[in-house]
């Protein structure tokens, strides 16, 4: 049968075979253990096609990759920024997306990514869902906790950068992409950039730091067998 072990056993001399009743039972166990980690080996991947009058963008997010990805959307610090999440929160990405004007580009490829994340992870039941991660870059240090609660949240209190032209890319975009993200994803988003001198890094460790609490937060938790990580046996969204 699909998601059972085969049970095999033998008489020796140190141990004897359970009496009839207690060796089901302990058969039942090995079956409810066996089918709850079936219930967990899950495609955990989506794909969303979001195509507009201001930007035309296909995305296929896998959680449980090695955080190889291929991102084009035409602005290379974005792209840079986006291969961050991929790489440590080890996602599959695999985006093509194209727009009328940067700050539509950018609204929309984190709505998409908000909903692929969000459809991916399905009824949520298994995971850890919180985490949280500090990341250094040189100068810079940033933190970022989440929790995929189902309400989208984000708290965003202080995200400084001295310039807001960061190679073609404007920084003030950060924020939205932050912003819409978590709201599609459904999931509360604390950051804060704590110091740094560089815009670039402070940016990067933002992403890396986003990417690595999202890895935690996505991860199955072995110990509570596929049920929802929550004591109202209910999760939004």
């Amino acid at each position: 049968m699909i998601g059972c072990s085969r049970i095999t056993y033998q008489r020796t001399r140190t141990r004897k075979i359970p009496a009839g009743g207690a060796f089901l039972r302990g058969a039942l166990i090995i079956l409810s253990q066996e089918v709850n980690r079936s219930s967990q080996e899950v495609n955990r991947s989506s794909v969303v096609n979001r195509k507009t009058k201001e930007t035309d963008i296909s995305l296929e997010l896998n959680i449980d990759s090695n955080g190889k990805y291929e991102i084009n959307t035409g602005i290379t610090m974005f792209d840079h920024l986006l291969a961050q999440i991929a790489q440590h929160g080890r996602f599959g990405i695999t985006l093509s997306a194209t727009g009328d004007d940067q700050h539509h580009l950018v609204e929309d490829v984190a709505i998409c990514m908000g909903k692929a994340l969000n459809e991916a992870l399905g009824e949520k039941r298994g995971i850890i869902r919180m985490g949280d991660a500090t990341v250094s870059m040189d100068d810079a240090l940033v933190t970022v906790a989440v929790d995929i609660n189902g309400r989208g949240y984000p708290v965003l209190e202080d995200l400084p950068f001295s310039e807001n032209d960061m190679f073609g890319f404007p920084t003030d975009l950060i924020r939205h992409f932050l912003e819409s993200f978590a709201i599609e994803a459904r999931l509360n988003l604390h950051a804060k950039i704590l110091y740094g001198v560089n815009d670039h890094h402070k940016a990067e460790a933002l992403f890396k730091a986003l990417g690595r609490a999202l890895d935690t937060a996505t991860r199955i938790d072995e110990r509570i067998s596929g049920e929802l990580p929550t004591t109202k046996e209910f999760l939004e969204g």
